[in-house]
Order: structure tokens, then C-alpha cells, then sequence
């Protein structure tokens, strides 16, 4: 199918989707139905620019975990989300679990590490476990729970990085990346949303970085 079946599709569903149903204040004034692009971008991980050209069949070669971000901005259902997928001439990725605790061969191989500090995370950027020297490594910090909210949100994380920029842009890549799975999609998803009400850094680097390149794995 061409580019403009896929904007049209995009654009439709976009005015499906209420800001309520992504947890997104609806009390501001509106001129369009549905969500705005700024906000489908937003929650996406991807740029307003990038965006508005999907919709405007500019856009010829978005990657599969754009596209799952995409679709998770927009709630697309299973069927919505194949739809989506053969618009672009891809095949859906595969799904795999997001583990809620780190294994605990993991955590072992961290107690053996006793003179580096190391840490598990999750796609999310949550901290599972770390090791008695990346918590004294990271003890200025209020909590050790989220790279990103720690990057972000908390005071010493404007002291910690040697440079903080580079830091936050891969923390914000890190994320872009998780909304292109669905286990983990609504997780990150709120965690865009407090990191954009909170931070004004947060919204800059996620504009600067680029969308992942396409790929031809499915």
C-alpha cells in the first residue's frame, strides 16, 4: 500500500483517541478531535517533524519499533496493529516478556563483581538489582529506581554525569527504543509523562535524538 494509506490511517485513528485514554490532561481547549501530533509524537518517543511526515506520506521507511510506538500512542488493538504494519510493508515484530525481577543467576553474578559496579535493568530503564558498589556509587541519589528518573528528576543527577547531555540523550534513546515493545509500552508511556511534567531538559533531548533506523527484522 502507499505512504498515504498509512497517513490516512494515522490520522484517523489519531481522532479515535482521546487525551483521557493516554493520560493526558483533557481540560485545555482543542481544535481537532483526538490527539494533537505533538502529543502522538510525544508519547511515541519520536519527533513532532517525524511525525507529521508519516501522516503526510512524506515518510517512507519507518522502523518496526517506531511503528510499535506508534501504535501503542494510538491504542491500536492487535487487528489495528497488523493493519499498521502491512501499511509500511512490514511484518509485526515479535513480543517477548519484560522481566519484573531480575533472574536470580543475575543477581549472583553481581555479588561476584565486588570491585565494579554493576546494575541490572530492565527495557524500562527500572533498576532490579544492583551490587554493594554501584550502591555506594549511586548514594547521593535519593533512590536507585529508574535510570531515567534519576537522570532527570532527581538533584544529583545534574552532579553525578561528568556529561550529563550524553547521559540524558541515552536515557532517552533507551526509552524510545522500550515503546517499541507492547509488554512493556505503558509503563514507559507514564514514565514519558512524569518525565515531561517534571523536567524541562527531558522534552529538549527527546526532540534532538533521531527515530531508530529501519530494520529488517520481524
Amino acid at each position: 500500500m502507499s505512504t498515504s494509506d498509512l497517513g490516512a490511517f494515522l490520522k484517523a485513528r489519531r481522532g479515535h483517541v482521546q487525551p483521557a485514554d493516554v493520560g493526558l490532561p483533557a481540560h485545555t481547549s482543542r481544535r481537532v478531535s483526538g490527539l494533537r501530533r505533538e502529543e502522538v509524537a510525544m508519547l511515541a518517543g519520536v519527533s513532532v517533524d517525524y511525525y507529521a511526515r508519516l501522516e503526510q506520506g512524506r515518510e517512507r521507511n519507518p522502523s518496526p519499533s517506531v511503528l510499535n510506538a506508534i501504535a501503542n500512542a494510538l491504542c491500536l488493538d492487535h487487528d489495528q496493529r497488523g493493519h499498521l504494519f502491512r501499511l509500511a510493508d512490514l511484518a509485526p515484530t515479535a513480543l517477548a516478556p519484560v522481566a519484573a525481577a531480575a533472574p536470580q543467576a543475575l543477581k549472583d553474578l553481581l555479588q561476584a563483581w565486588p570491585h565494579t559496579p554493576a546494575v541490572i535493568i530492565n527495557r524500562q530503564l527500572d533498576v532490579l538489582a544492583h551490587n554493594a558498589l554501584a550502591g555506594a556509587l549511586y548514594s547521593q541519589f535519593t533512590r536507585i529506581d529508574n535510570v531515567a528518573r534519576m537522570t532527570f528528576l532527581d538533584p544529583a543527577g545534574a552532579h553525578f554525569y561528568s556529561h550529563w547531555n550524553r547521559a540524558a540523550e541515552s536515557c532517552v534513546a533507551s526509552l524510545r527504543l522500550a515503546l517499541g515493545h507492547v509488554d512493556c509500552a505503558d509503563a514507559v508511556r507514564r514514565l514519558v509523562l512524569e518525565l515531561s511534567a517534571a523536567s524541562a531538559a527531558f522534552p529538549v533531548c527527546q526532540g534532538e535524538l533521531r527515530p531508530a533506523a529501519r530494520s529488517n527484522l520481524s
